[in-house]
């Protein structure tokens, strides 16, 4: 009976493991910088990049998510998670196992892949460990959030396309992305400002306040999806009005809906509805763009030559 019941609690560990890396949350929150990056690229190796994408998101961001909920150890909602399960010892060395396995598996991507992806690594550090902490002071938390999810994605999404070195287009798409991701990165910290507080973290919600949160969200998100109109206007005219239509429809109604938070762990529904919905129309929009431009000629070439140019 012992070890039965010593089994079942592995395995439940296991699967608690499993829920704190949140893929679901990867995928369908986090990937549009990377699919962007596919989107920007004139070519596809599509082995390569669907490989680096899994790569990405589920080992790299997975494991940096399950490793900052070792720390965090919360007992609220945290993002994609309504009940987040007790994280144990052993959790916090396979989170860190994840990320360099991932590591590893980026080798056939090339040189300049690893030091991004290398980097995401020591931001996600850098965020969450108490050596550093950054996650508790309202800057150090943008830039590590930025750099890692949002500016890293987009190069590693290009990279992973097929491309050897970074063109200064995808430079300042990726600064764009950045600034979107991060213009609703504090709006998930409104209603974890008890546990934050409890922590002793000084988030960006906690020392500026709601009305904080919607005018960062104002100033950066309209100046990225500026940014990234731009840089498709630089490229494909009627992608860049669809995309800034789109954009612009989507900042107005988030900027609608922050009004009505109450800073309380009720919201934790309003704004995942929220953050879901903005994100997957983003992700729906650039894959959508990426199977035009790059499915094989012969197929629905006449849209895509309607969209891309």
């Amino acid at each position: 009976m012992n070890l039965r019941q010593n089994k079942t609690s592995i395995l439940r560990q296991c699967w608690h493991f499993i829920l704190h890396l949140r893929w679901h949350y990867q995928l369908f929150i986090l990937s549009g910088g990377f699919l962007l990056g596919g989107v920007l690229s004139s070519n596809l190796d599509l082995g390569l990049f669907l490989q680096q994408f899994f790569n990405v998101h589920l080992l790299l961001f997975g494991g940096a998510t399950a490793y900052n909920s070792y720390w965090d150890k919360d007992e609220g909602p945290i993002g994609g998670l309504a009940n987040p399960p007790k994280m144990e010892r052993w959790m916090w060395g396979a989170s860190i196992a994840l990320q360099l396995a991932g590591l590893f598996l980026a080798i056939p991507a090339g040189g300049i892949f690893i030091a991004v992806y290398g980097i995401s690594m020591l931001f996600f550090w850098l965020y969450s460990t108490p050596l550093a902490r950054w996650k508790s002071r309202p800057i150090k938390s943008l830039i590590a959030i930025g750099i890692s999810t949002g500016f890293n994605s987009v190069l590693l999404g290009y990279l992973a396309a097929g491309n050897g070195e970074l063109a200064p287009f995808v430079l300042i798409a990726a600064l764009g992305v950045t600034l979107m991701l991060l213009s609703l990165y504090p709006i998930s910290q409104i209603y974890q400002q008890e546990e934050d507080r409890n922590r002793g973290d000084q988030t960006f919600a906690i020392q500026y306040g709601r009305s904080g949160v919607l005018h960062f969200f104002e100033g950066a998100f309209f100046s990225g999806l500026l940014l990234v109109t731009g840089v498709f206007y630089g490229i494909y005219l009627n992608l860049a009005i669809s995309f800034g239509i789109i954009g612009v429809c989507i900042g107005l109604w988030v900027r609608f809906r922050i009004k009505k938070l109450s800073a309380k762990k009720d919201d934790y529904k309003r704004v995942m509805q929220l953050k879901y919905s903005t994100s997957i129309g983003f992700v729906i929009f650039l894959l959508c763009i990426l199977l035009l431009k790059h499915i094989p000629e012969g197929g629905i070439s006449g849209v895509a030559d309607l969209l891309l140019r």
